[in-house]
């Protein structure tokens, strides 16, 4: 906190604070001459000046919008009744209601005030109570830009400041000028590191030289709208019009085909229904195909010694930050569609990290797809992994997967019977009986695509047949290992063996697993995981103790002299 107790009623906008009150200027005194834990953003600043009007156009939008769904008639009522008085009254409220909408705004901009200070970043917001927050430096995991296309017009962003262990955005900027938001970005990543490096006594980082190492293509972007269609989903949907289609159809028939003439009307009725659930499918893959190249069209991969920066979007545009220090899990995902195409997709997720980009399961896409090899190799640039020597479940769990789908299928069979002999809607229940042959191969594909691996500095899993995600934890991100059996699990001497980290994936149970693994095994796995780590921990102190002599001038790591 810098401790400024001026009176804000005192202080002007924008004044002694070092900038423009546009946010498009700011002064990098010290950068040169002054140490590199010293902020080159001075003094505390203000939002731009364009936030205050494209704030009151939101809400105008949003009131304008509410007002023709739900008012408008009310509206005209009231106005056109001729009760003069009461039609002067609606509109003074109107008035006044504008008006505090927009005074509010306006206090709310000039009452906020932003920091950044060699260790903390520190936020002065509110109009009727006052809040002041300090974010240490060390605790901020990235800084997320965004920018939708009134905006770039604009040339403003939002900033969002995501901390370790937030469950949501810890502070949000609404809003600074481009240039300004990519300071912050530059800046937090630069005195973040210094922050760590004193407190480890290693040298202090200068600023990063960044190069591109991924840059996804039109062919790439095209195939990502391609297998970004959920599978899974459309074929639940085609399962369904196949019961569904043929009943509805049924509805529509003649008593008699003599009645049309050649029954005209039941022939197009059986053709055009799967027909139509057909086109809906393709119509909602080509939709969510299509969000899925805008979100990532441009995207572009930036590596530094220290973090990673991407970019990316096309209605929304994102730009990020991926520590490396701080990735607990790297995620290997292929559908169905992508495996047969000879691509993947590589997910980081760091420390706790919520990410607000639009990401949805709380972590950071850092290739959304490309060629698997390419893929695997970049992976391995980021965590020099081994996933060689996997080991599959014991072939006994294929007998469980069988047996689970067989009384799933059979239970899907038993409602619909059900349902055709208590209602008047021949729901034809014997079509799912077609997928028994499919049974046995379901599960030795489930089976097949599950395993695990235990390298020399990694533990590798592997689950999924429709997604299959190979996650890569090294041992030192280790928090817990853990077994669980279920009771169907018992009957068969398996277990799962759970590799906890301190990602924010693991709040949603999507941390690596080993599954279906014979019970000596997993106890095995939980007793040499822990072994590893505090191996992987005592070997990377080593490490870092040598370079701190290394860099120490005589050749003597710094510490305490004794005196």
């Amino acid at each position: 906190m810098s401790g400024d107790d001026t009176p804000d009623a005192d202080r002007t906008p924008g004044a002694d604070r070092g900038h423009d009150p546009s946010g498009a200027e700011a002064t990098d005194t010290g950068s040169e001459s002054g140490s590199s834990t010293t902020p080159r953003i001075e003094g505390p600043r203000s939002l731009h000046v364009l936030t205050v009007p494209y704030q009151i156009a939101q809400q105008g939008i949003s009131i304008a919008i509410a007002l023709v769904v739900f008012g408008v008639p009310g509206v005209s009522a009231l106005f056109g009744s001729g009760r003069s008085l009461l039609a002067i009254a609606a509109a003074l409220a109107v008035v006044l209601g504008a008006t505090a909408i927009v005074g509010y705004l306006v206090a709310s901009y000039r009452r906020f005030e932003y920091e950044l200070t060699s260790d903390t970043f520190d936020i002065r917001s509110g109009v009727f109570s006052r809040r002041k927050r300090e974010i240490p430096l060390r605790r901020i995991q990235n800084v997320d830009i965004s920018q939708n296309v009134v905006q770039r017009l604009l040339g403003i962003a939002e900033v969002g400041l995501e901390t370790a262990g937030g469950g949501q955005t810890e502070a949000q900027l609404r809003y600074v000028g481009d240039e300004e938001a990519e300071r912050l970005q530059s800046e937090i990543s630069r005195l973040s590191r210094a922050v760590e490096a004193a407190d480890g006594e290693t040298a202090e980082p200068e600023a990063e030289r960044f190069d591109t190492i991924f840059e996804m293509s039109q062919r790439e972007l095209g195939v990502l709208a391609l297998i970004s269609v959920d599978l899974r989903i459309a074929s639940f949907l085609f399962f369904g019009a196949s019961i569904f289609a043929p009943s509805a159809v049924s509805a529509f028939e003649p008593e008699s085909i003599w009645e049309y003439g050649i029954g005209l009307e039941s022939i197009l009725g059986a053709v055009l229904g799967p027909a139509a659930a057909l086109v809906g499918i393709l119509v909602l893959a080509l939709i969510s195909g299509a969000l899925n190249a805008a979100r990532y069209y441009g995207f572009r991969l930036d590596r530094g010694e220290e973090e990673l920066r991407y970019e990316r979007g096309l209605l929304q545009r994102f730009r990020g930050t991926i520590p490396l220090s701080k990735v607990q899990t790297l995620t290997v995902r292929e559908n169905v569609l992508a495996r047969a195409l000879g691509y993947a997709a590589l997910t980081i997720e760091t420390a706790g990290y919520t990410p607000t980009s639009g990401e949805s399961n709380g972590s950071q896409s850092a290739i959304p797809v490309a060629e698997r090899d390419r893929v695997v190799s970049l992976a391995r640039s980021l965590e020099a992994f081994d996933a060689t020597g996997f080991e599959r479940p014991p072939k006994r769990a294929r007998l469980r997967y069988a047996f689970r789908y067989a009384i799933g299928l059979a239970v899907v069979v038993a409602l619909l019977y059900l349902g055709t002999v208590v209602t008047d809607y021949g729901l034809f229940w014997y079509v799912p009986l077609l997928g028994l042959p499919l049974v046995p191969v379901a599960a030795h594909l489930k089976w097949a695509n599950r395993g695990y691996a235990l390298g020399e500095e990694h533990v590798v899993t592997r689950n999924g047949f429709w997604v299959r995600k190979q996650k890569v934890v090294p041992y030192h991100r280790v928090q817990t290992v853990f077994t669980t059996e279920t009771i169907f699990q018992r009957r068969r001497d398996l277990a799962t063996v759970t590799i906890d980290t301190a990602g924010s994936q693991s709040i949603t149970g999507d941390d690596a697993q080993a599954v279906d693994v014979d019970v000596g095994t997993a106890d095995r796995i939980r007793e040499r995981v822990p072994d590893e780590l505090y191996g992987a921990l005592a070997r990377r102190r080593s490490a870092s103790g040598t370079d701190a002599r290394d860099r120490s001038p005589t050749g003597v790591a710094d510490g305490p002299t004794g005196d």
